[in-house]
């Protein structure tokens, strides 16, 4: 009887976890932020304890197991409205490499060493920094490079503006400054705050409004 409870358990807790993150939302593993992680942790937790101690109800971890499930999707809907919100729950990206030069204060930061910077690079075939023209470690902990190869002209697009907050290092990483950016969002009529994504490709600046996003 034992036997058949944990089977039907283990059907059961398959099948809800399956669907718990089908309403979490679609993510890769390696893309989980620190609060998916924990939240992921403590689901998987939770299951096995009702599995292993099949004589207890199962309410008692499906009922933490709702709480978790929601308060995981109110701080995403949350995040997804407020860049502050963002960083405080899941950080911001870092600039390791800027232009061919390690950036060890972001990396003292950061906790990262050295190690690191090469295990990652090496994982990627790049054998030396100096095949980099930038790094940057995403909040996943996932290390984004472009090579100085795939695109001398750096043509590849930098985030300038993010939901209407100003990337203040990608504009030091451009050579440009607030004015340049003020000057170029008055002569198009935009507002700064009505701008949900804005990129430096080419030498140009390519803004996306709020509206435009359904």
């Amino acid at each position: 009887m034992g036997f058949f409870i944990v089977f039907i358990r283990s059907i059961f807790f398959y099948l809800m976890i399956a669907v718990v993150y089908r309403f979490m939302g679609k993510r890769e593993i390696g893309e989980l932020s620190i609060m998916d992680f924990i939240v992921s942790i403590f689901i998987a937790e939770m299951a096995a304890i009702s599995i292993e101690n099949y004589k207890d109800s199962i309410f008692i971890s499906i009922v933490p197991i709702a709480v978790l499930v929601i308060m995981q999707i109110s701080v995403s809907k949350i995040s997804l409205h407020s860049q502050k919100a963002r960083d405080l729950i899941d950080g911001s990206p870092s600039v390791i490499i800027n232009r061919g030069k390690i950036n060890f204060r972001e990396m003292l930061k950061q906790r990262y060493n050295l190690d690191d910077l090469l295990t990652q690079l090496r994982s990627q075939s790049i054998k030396s920094i100096e095949e980099v023209d930038y790094a940057i470690l995403e909040t996943s902990g996932k290390l984004s490079i472009f090579k100085r190869a795939d695109d001398k002209h750096r043509t590849y697009p930098l985030p300038v503006i993010l939901d209407g907050k100003v990337q203040d290092d990608v504009l030091i990483q451009i050579g440009k400054d607030r004015l340049w950016l003020d000057k170029i969002l008055s002569q198009q009529g935009y507002s700064l705050e009505n701008i949900f994504y804005g990129f430096y490709q080419n030498k140009k600046l390519f803004l996306i409004q709020k509206e435009v996003i359904k």
